[in-house]
């Protein structure tokens, strides 16, 4: 019982954190949700601080799990970064939820640092895996589109988040395609970013 509660007290605190970011780690709710006492909480994790850095730690474990996911279904790169959005859209499609770390990165400056540690490692996990992918397609100046490319998709969720309009991310995205933001078909040599 005592992992059975562990993961049921992360599930409570990611789902926390994404509706209401770090601020929304409240061990009295979580203990509710759970239907544990407080103690119980601060058996598994000594402040708020560790529960908030274990919660960012599995978002970027799990994340850096379905870019590998990605990768092995599509063995064309550009197939990976038509896949890529994908992620940022599930947390929409689940009660229009924000990335948990772009959530968080908003509240940075007040995060412990062992929480920002980990928020930082989402980014990391994201632009490295976009940047390998953009090697991988033959393209130029890769870390920065890798970071634009991840700036972008992030941003196009707040959007379609703070509009309730799942259509208005895809139309974003769309828009980025188009623009040659993020490819959609094989690179010319003079392409330039």
């Amino acid at each position: 019982m005592t992992g059975n509660a562990r993961e049921a007290i992360l599930a409570a605190a990611t789902t926390a954190a994404q509706l209401h970011g770090y601020s929304g780690i409240n061990f009295r709710s979580i203990g509710e949700a759970v239907g544990v006492k407080n103690a119980s909480i601060y058996y598994h994790f000594a402040s708020k601080a560790d529960l908030g850095a274990a919660v960012a730690e599995r978002y970027w474990r799990d994340t850096a799990e379905a870019l590998r996911s990605i990768r092995e279904s599509n063995p064309d790169p550009l197939g990976c970064l038509l896949a890529y959005p994908s992620l940022f859209r599930r947390s929409l499609e689940n009660g229009n939820r924000l990335c948990l770390a772009s959530f968080m990165a908003a509240e940075y400056e007040d995060l412990p640092e062992e929480v920002e540690r980990e928020v930082k490692a989402f980014a990391d996990i994201n632009v490295e895996w976009l940047t390998q992918v953009l090697v991988e397609a033959g393209l130029e100046n890769v870390e920065r589109r890798a970071g634009s490319i991840y700036a972008a998709v992030a941003g196009a969720q707040l959007i379609a988040r703070t509009r309730v309009d799942l259509k208005l991310f895809d139309e974003l995205i769309d828009s980025y395609r188009e623009s040659g933001l993020i490819p959609a078909h094989a690179s010319t040599s003079n392409e330039r970013y």
